[in-house]
């Protein structure tokens, strides 16, 4: 095992490699505003850069600017974000817009107390802000950076746990320099998405290879220690398809939970028959069936649960007898111009059968 690396030297080894390999093209690094890299680190939690690419330029090409995003619908905001995932970062994004633009002057903060005082920006996120838009010093710890340290560093216990994490704060903040501080923050980020990544580490082409105590010690497979296994309980609903020509029933959801915000299919726990929703129909929505199709059975994973859909294709006669006044039910055309937020298990089931 060589000596331990001095931070200057950490910082160093880590600029250089930069310099040669590191990502400089990515749509938010060109351009760069504290708006966009914003959208950009927002969009990249818990999500790889080639998902985010399109929908960040998508998202871009509609809100170009944070007063942009401010003064559209969440409807809007959430259509943009269909199939990105974890939906309140959308919801996050739309509300701190709207507060920069009345509590700020539409000037983007560039403090970590006011940073972190916005809805959806925490610790790392503040800090890569700060770090790649306003060049100031300031500590991100991504997982990706996350998982750099911990091998460089042979932690052996989870990351999830209070004391290893601000263990691995600590770590951060003493490699992280006052001088090319985006450079270095966008480094670190590249190396954990590039080279230090899960399972089969590039670990030849590393610049802290012969530093590294998990390369060293033959860990760099088995670190960092995965989160202890949950099992994640099952839950089974049914989704109603009811369809009037080429329109659908949708309803929208609370704000919060579970696709929170969005539009999606009436929904009822467990799997129900077929033959209750003739009366089940007329009853909740005052709509007659003319046929009904039982699709078939597919599973969503959320984090903490599987969800079992059964999807049941309904023809109703017309439109008409339902009183269309409440603002959270709409008839919605899939192939029409109308831009709504769906959970990409409705938009499947939208788009794989009619009745």
């Amino acid at each position: 095992m060589k000596k331990a690396l001095l931070p200057e030297e950490f910082q160093q080894k880590i600029i250089r490699w930069f310099d040669k390999h590191g990502r400089k093209n990515l749509p938010w690094q060109l351009d760069k505003t504290p708006y966009r890299v914003w959208v950009s680190e927002v969009m990249l939690q818990q999500t790889q850069v080639s998902t985010v690419i399109p929908y960040f330029e998508r998202f871009m090409q509609h809100f170009p600017t944070v007063d942009a995003l401010s003064k559209a619908t969440e409807d809007d905001v959430l259509h943009l974000w269909t199939g990105l995932g974890y939906y309140s970062r959308a919801r996050n994004l739309h509300q701190t817009a709207k507060k920069i633009m009345r509590d700020h002057a539409g000037l983007f903060p560039d403090t970590l107390d006011t940073l972190q005082q916005l809805k959806g920006i925490g610790r790392s996120t503040a800090g890569a802000i700060l770090a790649l838009a306003f060049q100031q010093k300031a500590t991100i710890l991504d997982g990706n950076v996350k998982r750099v340290l911990i091998r460089f560093s042979g932690i052996t216990e989870w990351s999830g746990e209070k004391s290893t994490l601000e263990t691995l704060w600590r770590i951060a903040e003493l490699f992280t320099p006052t001088k090319r501080i985006a450079d270095y923050t966008q480094a670190m980020m590249d190396l954990g998405a590039m080279i230090c990544v899960r399972g089969k580490p590039l670990c030849d082409v590393c610049p802290l290879e012969r530093f590294c105590v998990a390369k060293q010690s033959g860990m760099e497979k088995s670190l960092p220690k995965p989160k202890p296994k949950k099992i994640l309980p099952v839950k089974s609903a049914t989704l109603l398809v009811i369809r009037h020509k080429e329109t659908v029933f949708l309803q929208k959801r609370p704000a919060t939970g579970i696709w929170g915000g969005l539009w999606s299919l009436p929904e009822y726990a467990g799997f129900i028959e077929e033959n209750s929703l003739f009366e089940r129909c007329e009853n909740e929505f005052n709509l007659i069936p003319q046929k009904i199709v039982r699709g078939v059975i597919f599973r969503h994973t959320f984090s903490h649960y599987h969800l079992d859909i059964l999807p049941i294709y309904l023809k109703v006669k017309a439109t008409s007898t339902r009183n269309m006044t409440n603002q959270d039910e709409i008839w919605y055309n899939p192939d029409g111009q109308q831009k709504i937020g769906l959970p990409a298990p409705v938009k499947k089931i939208m788009e794989s059968g009619k009745t």
